[in-house]
């Protein structure tokens, strides 16, 4: 297993926990039902990619040499920051120049899971 890829995925998952648990509790009175939604986007996308982190920890121990796989798993490392963080950054300080970071890493959350499929491949099994 690549242990680096799994803490990532599982603290991923904890933070992602904790962001949805402050956005329902700690933001509901404070943020529109719009910006609710937007960080709930992020939430959301950070969870997914969170168990991609672990599967691509699990699948990397028959692989440990892919590069295909490494890339799977700083892309979606990539994209949990500047997809879900900037959502966050962008319901929580508001400025609109952050949305700017979302598609980047969107395109690394497609880029991660391409990726991933071509590790799995190139390997045979």
């Amino acid at each position: 297993m690549d242990q680096r890829f799994f803490v990532f995925g599982c603290l991923a998952a904890a933070l992602g926990v904790a962001l949805g648990a402050f956005g329902a509790h700690a933001l509901r009175d404070r943020l529109g039902p719009q910006m609710i939604a937007i960080f709930e986007t992020g939430v959301r996308y950070q969870l997914i990619h969170a168990l991609a982190l672990l599967a691509v920890g699990i699948v990397r121990a028959g692989r440990p040499e892919s590069a295909a796989l490494a890339a799977s798993g700083w892309l979606f490392v990539a994209g949990i920051v500047l997809f879900s963080g900037s959502l966050y950054l962008l319901t929580l300080t508001g400025p609109r120049w952050l949305g700017a970071a979302t598609p980047v890493g969107g395109v690394s959350f497609i880029l991660g899971w391409v990726f991933l499929a071509l590790g799995v491949m190139r390997s045979g099994q």
